[in-house]
C-alpha cells in the first residue's frame, strides 16, 4: 500500500485494528482479504477482543475514495470511536 504523503502526519504507536485497502481496492485484514460485506463483522469481533482500541485505514493513493469511507462507517458502526488514516510522514 502505498500511503499518500501529508505534512500534518504524526507518528502513533500501531493501531489495535489495521484495515488496508490496496491500489486495486481489495480489503485486508490481519493479513486476509474480506469483503465489503464482512468488513463490519470482522471489525466489531476485533473490537470485542480490544474494545478500548483504535481502527487505523491505510488506503494506497490509487484505491477508491468511495471504498474508504466505506470502510470508516463500517468501523464507527462497530462503535470504535477512534478511527484515522495514515499516511507517509513528510519530513
Amino acid at each position: 500500500v502505498t500511503r499518500p504523503p501529508a505534512a500534518t502526519a504524526e507518528r502513533q504507536e500501531r493501531g489495535n485494528i489495521l484495515v488496508a485497502i490496496t491500489a486495486d481496492n481489495q480489503i485486508w485484514i490481519d493479513r486476509r482479504q474480506v469483503s465489503p460485506n464482512a468488513l463490519r463483522a470482522n471489525i466489531e469481533r476485533l473490537y470485542a477482543e480490544n474494545p478500548g482500541g483504535s481502527v487505523v485505514i491505510q488506503a494506497d493513493t490509487k484505491s477508491e475514495n468511495g471504498l474508504l469511507v466505506q470502510v470508516m462507517d463500517a468501523a464507527r458502526l462497530a462503535g470504535v470511536k477512534n478511527v484515522s488514516l495514515a499516511a507517509e510522514v513528510v519530513e
